[in-house]
C-alpha cells in the first residue's frame, strides 16, 4: 500500500526543495509556479485520482455478474493515467485493480504479458488487452457494444 505513495511522496519533497531554493536565492515568483506545478504531479501520480481499487478476485466475481471490463493498473504509470483520463466519467464503470496492492492482480497481469507486468492490462470477456486505446474500451462500456 505505502509502493503507491514513493512517487507522489518523492515529487512533493523535490518540488518544496527545489521552491525552497528559488525562494532563497530571491525568486519567489519561480518558486510560486513550481510547487503548484509539483503538486500537481504529486496529484496526478497519486492513486487518488484512481476510483477505489478492488481485489482481482472481487473484479473477476463483479465483472461476470454485470459484465464492466477488469482494469489492472499501477500507481505512476503514464499509460494508466492516459486511459484514465481519457475515459472522463465513465472509468468509474470499470473494476479497477492495483497490482501493486493485490499480489493475485500482479499474477494474472504476467500471465497476460508473457511475465511482464505491463499495464494497463484491460480484460473483457476473460480476454486481455494490453495498453488498449481508451476510445476502444469506453466503446466496450456502450450499451451498443
Amino acid at each position: 500500500m505505502l509502493r503507491a505513495w514513493i512517487l507522489p511522496t518523492l515529487l512533493v519533497l523535490s518540488g518544496s526543495a527545489v521552491a525552497t531554493g528559488q525562494f532563497l536565492k530571491g525568486s519567489p515568483g519561480t518558486a510560486a509556479a513550481l510547487l503548484p506545478a509539483f503538486l500537481a504531479l504529486a496529484g496526478v501520480n497519486s492513486p487518488l485520482i484512481f476510483p477505489r481499487s478492488i481485489s482481482a478476485q472481487e473484479a473477476q466475481r463483479r465483472s461476470a455478474a454485470d459484465g464492466p471490463p477488469i482494469v489492472y493498473w499501477r500507481p505512476g504509470c503514464t499509460y494508466c493515467l492516459r486511459l484514465r483520463i481519457r475515459l472522463g466519467r465513465s472509468a468509474r464503470q470499470l473494476h479497477w485493480v492495483d497490482i501493486w496492492r493485490d499480489p493475485a492482480g500482479a499474477v494474472a497481469v504476467r500471465a497476460a504479458n508473457d511475465g511482464n507486468e505491463t499495464v494497463p492490462t484491460v480484460v473483457l470477456a476473460g480476454r486481455p488487452h494490453t495498453n488498449p486505446d481508451p476510445e476502444w474500451v469506453r466503446e466496450q462500456l456502450s450499451p451498443s457494444a
